[in-house]
C-alpha cells in the first residue's frame, strides 16, 4: 500500500487562526479563483502570489476555528498548500478539509520547532513529520484508516464516485 507522504516548505502562523483570516467573508461572493486571491490577506496580502504548490502551512492550536465555511480549506487547496500540521484544529474545519481531500494533522509541539521555510516531510499513515532543515521527528497520532482512504482519493465525493463505479 502506497503511504501519504509529502513534503513541502513550511508557511507558519499562529494560534486561533479563524476562517476569516483564511478565507475572509467580505470575499465569499467572488468565484473560487478571485477568492483565492484574497486567502490569508489579514496577515499576509501577499500569501497567494508567494504560496507555492506543495507547500506546508503550520501553526499552533485552533487552526480553523470560526464559522464552518468550507471556503476556508477549499481556497488553500486550491492555492496548490499540500497539507495543514498544527497544535490543534477546529473539528468542522478538520472534517472540511478531510471531506475535499486536503490533508492535515494535529502535532503537539509543531509550532514551536519549525520555522517559516524550513522544509518538513509528513508522514500521515504513521503519524510522523519530520524537520529537514533539523532533522527533528514528530511522532504523533496518524489519521484513521478511513480519512486516509478518503485522502489518498482526493476527498469524500471522490471516494464514493470510485465506490460506486463498482456496482
Amino acid at each position: 500500500m502506497l503511504q501519504l507522504v509529502i513534503t513541502g516548505r513550511v508557511w507558519k502562523f499562529g494560534d486561533d487562526m479563524d476562517t476569516d483570516v483564511i478565507a475572509p467573508g467580505k470575499y465569499l461572493a467572488l468565484p473560487l479563483d478571485q477568492l483565492k486571491n484574497h486567502a490569508m490577506e489579514p496577515l499576509d496580502p501577499e500569501f497567494h502570489k508567494r504560496v507555492k504548490p506543495g507547500d506546508i502551512m503550520v501553526a499552533g492550536r485552533n487552526f480553523g476555528c470560526g464559522s464552518s465555511r468550507e471556503q476556508a480549506p477549499v481556497v488553500l487547496k486550491t492555492l496548490g498548500v499540500s497539507a495543514i500540521l498544527a497544535e490543534s484544529f477546529a473539528r468542522i474545519f478538520f472534517r472540511n478539509a478531510v471531506s475535499i481531500g486536503l490533508p492535515l494533522l494535529p502535532c503537539k509541539g509543531i509550532s514551536e520547532a519549525v520555522n517559516q521555510g524550513d522544509l518538513l516531510e509528513v508522514n500521515f499513515e504513521t503519524g510522523q513529520a519530520k524537520n529537514l532543515a533539523t532533522g527533528c521527528v514528530f511522532v504523533t497520532k496518524p489519521l484513521s484508516s478511513q480519512m486516509v482512504e478518503i485522502l489518498k482519493a482526493g476527498g469524500a465525493i471522490s471516494l464514493l464516485k470510485k465506490r460506486l463505479e463498482k456496482y
